[in-house]
């Protein structure tokens, strides 16, 4: 039986999805986020702007220096909304606590991640290192969580990456928000092993010894502290080498059920994708072909079988089939 999809719940720029809430009238519908992502996970809109009594179409807004920080104000009549804007954003921030990542509206001087222009009060030349308002409160109340602005998730490596964070923390997230056990804590982490290794291989070990004490820890900080280290781990970048070695791993465990020829198949798919002559999506098919159709009593078969690393997301969003640069 196949396992249960658990959607991640994830926040996002109203305007992304087609609500006509930009400053023009308009909005920035994005294909891959309304159409291919929408099938798979539950999105939670936000429109700053429209959430401080401002309509649609309206004033644009920038930021400007100021010694207490950036400001937030309208380009023509100068009105100041940092007031009520910092305090929807404080507000949103806190409450953002059951979400699994958050896709900011890119170029906004509320929701911009990356490179929003700062300028002087005279429109003297601008300071292109902002972030901006609400972007910035998210970000410092949860450096662990999976955040993106749309033109990024254009990418095919950032989608790949933003994805699987927000699935998995879409299933951690399920586990402890249940009645769950240590038993519980422990057989989560068992799939997640190759996974958390092809990202941050010394939090793999350290989060090992964390779990190896789960018996010993009560609940509540227990799950915070696991938490944090199983995001901050996934928000490492993974690499081809880090890749190479998670699946020479699997192939190891399962290799024993494999003919001389199929394994050496195997091995020489693995060594096409150091190589960068094919996506990873290759070798890691052939590698849940054999796992598969390993004997069903073969333990480490078993355990290659159940690792998340495998699928990390649903087949459906066609993610891995880029060939690394």
């Amino acid at each position: 039986m196949e396992p249960v999809e658990i959607r991640p719940r994830v926040a996002v720029s109203s305007c992304l999805l087609g609500a006509p809430v930009r400053f023009n009238g308009g909005h920035s519908r994005d294909r891959f986020l309304s159409e291919e992502l929408a099938e798979h996970v539950d999105w939670v809109p936000v429109c700053p702007e429209i959430e401080i009594g401002l309509g649609a179409p309206r004033e644009t807004l920038r930021l400007e220096r100021s010694p207490d920080g950036p400001r937030l104000v309208t380009r023509r009549t100068r009105e100041d909304l940092t007031a009520p804007m910092t305090a929807l954003a404080a507000g949103r921030a806190a409450g953002l606590t059951d979400v699994d990542g958050y896709v900011f509206k890119s170029r906004s001087p509320s929701c911009g991640l990356h490179g929003i222009p700062v300028y002087a009060e005279s429109g003297a030349a601008a300071d292109r290192r902002g972030k901006g308002v609400l972007a910035a409160a998210v970000t410092a109340a949860r450096p662990e969580l999976a955040v993106e602005d749309e033109g990024r998730l254009h990418d095919a490596v950032l989608r790949e990456a933003f994805v699987e964070r927000i699935f998995a923390s879409a299933r951690l997230r399920a586990l402890l928000s249940g009645d769950w056990r240590p038993r519980d804590l422990v057989a989560f982490h068992a799939r997640h092993k190759m996974q958390l290794l092809a990202h941050a291989p010394a939090a793999y070990r350290e989060i090992g010894r964390l779990v190896a004490a789960a018996g010993e820890r009560p609940r509540e900080s227990l799950a915070g502290e696991y938490g944090l280290a199983f995001r901050t781990a996934l928000a490492a970048k993974t690499t081809v080498g880090r890749h190479v070695n998670v699946l020479h791993h699997c192939l190891g465990m399962i290799g024993r059920e494999l003919d001389p020829v199929r394994r050496a198949d195997l091995a020489e798919v693995i060594a096409s994708y150091r190589a960068r002559r094919v996506a990873l999506a290759v070798p890691l098919a052939l590698l849940r072909h054999h796992a598969k159709g390993a004997g069903a009593q073969y333990v480490p078969a078993g355990y290659v079988r159940d690792q998340t690393y495998l699928s990390p997301y649903p087949d459906a969003l066609r993610l891995r089939n880029h060939v690394p640069a």
